[in-house]
Order: C-alpha cells, then sequence, then structure tokens
C-alpha cells in the first residue's frame, strides 16, 4: 500500500530543498519527523506539513504512522518568475525567483 502527498508551487528553490529531502529518504516516519524537528533550514516548514498530510492519506487506508517509511522523496522545479532591479548605469537585472514541486510516498515498512 502506498499513500501519497504532493506540494506545488512551493516558493523555495529545489536546490535548498534537496538539502533537507537527501537527509530523509528512506527512513522511517517518526524519525522523520524527529530530525526535521532539529533541522533549521527554511524549507523544513512545508516539508513537515507534506509528511503530515501522507500521513493522514495513510490513515485513511488503514495504516498508522509507525508503520510507514518513506520510500520516494521527489523535488522537481517549478516555474520560476521573474522580476527585475535596478542596475547601474539605468539597466536592470534580472531576478529569477525559483519555485518547487515536491512529491512524496509513503510504504509499510516489511
Amino acid at each position: 500500500m502506498v499513500a501519497k502527498a504532493s506540494l506545488k508551487f512551493v516558493r523555495i528553490a529545489p536546490r535548498k530543498v534537496r538539502e533537507v529531502v537527501n537527509l530523509l529518504r528512506g527512513k522511517p516516519v517518526i524519525e522523520v519527523l524527529a530530525i526535521l524537528q532539529s533541522i533549521s533550514r527554511g524549507s523544513k516548514e512545508p516539508i513537515i506539513k507534506l509528511v503530515n498530510s501522507a500521513i493522514a492519506n495513510a490513515k485513511v487506508k488503514g495504516l498508522t504512522a509507525q508503520q510507514l517509511f518513506i520510500s520516494k522523496f521527489v523535488v522537481d522545479g517549478a516555474s520560476t518568475w521573474k522580476r527585475y532591479r535596478a542596475a547601474s548605469f539605468g539597466r536592470a537585472m534580472r531576478i529569477r525567483k525559483r519555485t518547487s514541486h515536491i512529491n512524496l510516498e509513503l510504504d509499510v515498512i516489511k
């Protein structure tokens, strides 16, 4: 049984989210929540929200958090917001605000 959850257009660069996700991949859900409480990264709050959503989706299927581990955790780049900032000599410099899509799958520990 697989429980899924996803976040779309999270306003954090994919590179920064992947730093946290790489720590969590393949671990039991209870351990993941403990790790996320001790991390001081800006991307931890959307990830906590995503993990809790996946746990709730698994409870609908009759599973508990103690039975689950993270089988798939993928961070993809989403659309980039283009903005401009004034530069010297009357020019404008492009600023790219990157966004992310985060997908999570939980599976039963065997």
